[in-house]
């Protein structure tokens, strides 16, 4: 386990390239995080560090929360997360951490709440096929079909595929690539989609499985200098001189 950040997705847009290919990407805006407190096995029985996220109101917190933060001398925070560390000792109270922590990195996960799209049916929310479209069916076409059961055991079992609320769960993208991060403007920009609408709060961290992939971007940089070898090569061929004509000699009779 490693600790992560806690951001907002701004949106999606391109990231061009001088060979002149482009990338889709998602801008995330990070904002750094301050370590409020750090657990040990002795405390609670695993380790973990406890970061705070984004500005809040003093007004706006419990008389609890005022007091834990009172008790941390620290600005109130409006998220807070805990994170699973291997070694606590690396990390101390008060501290900042910001994007300096995916520096050297090249795949990250991200978790993030996806949109939600209200009540649907099950065509929609699980791809069933449907009823007839003949007139034959009678007012049943995107209806689901039976779901009960006879007398015995007389009752529709759990997590049985029927209409209802789709969305709105937090699911985990992994191995996503970094394109590029900007540390001055607090950006970072992932390589394709990510769950969630816009302004919506995603939490990244290190990537838990080890992968052995070639980054986009070294695929463009071994372009790039095969490009360039080949244009350098048709350089130094000379040009091929005309070729002369012979001469045709007059052949006596």
């Amino acid at each position: 386990m490693s600790i992560g950040l806690i951001g907002k997705k701004v949106g999606m847009t391109r990231e061009f390239f001088d060979i002149g290919i482009s990338i889709p990407v998602t801008v995330l805006s990070i904002e750094k995080g301050r370590i409020i407190d750090v657990i040990t096995k002795e405390k609670r029985g695993y380790d973990a560090v406890q970061v705070g996220f984004g500005k809040i109101k003093n007004s706006k917190l419990t008389k609890q929360m005022k007091g834990v933060f009172a008790k941390k001398s620290t600005e109130p925070k409006r998220f807070l997360k805990e994170f699973r560390v291997d070694n606590v000792s690396d990390y101390k109270e008060g501290n900042e951490i910001g994007l300096e922590l995916f520096k050297d990195q090249k795949f990250v996960d991200i978790t993030s709440k996806t949109i939600g799209k209200g009540f649907t049916g099950v065509m929609k929310r699980y791809n069933f096929s449907g009823l007839r479209a003949s007139h034959g069916v009678s007012v049943s076409h995107r209806a689901h079909g039976s779901t009960g059961q006879n007398q015995d055991p007389g009752k529709v079992f759990k997590n049985k595929k029927m209409a209802g609320h789709k969305g709105t769960k937090y699911r985990t993208m992994q191995n996503l690539e970094i394109i590029k991060s900007d540390i001055e403007n607090n950006l970072i920009f992932i390589k394709g989609s990510i769950p969630g609408s816009k302004n919506s709060i995603v939490i990244i961290q290190k990537n838990s499985k080890k992968i052995n992939k070639k980054t986009t971007i070294d695929k463009i940089k071994k372009l790039q200098t095969q490009s360039t070898a080949s244009a350098v090569k048709t350089k130094e061929k000379p040009a091929k001189k005309p070729a002369q004509k012979a001469e045709k000699k007059e052949v006596k009779k």
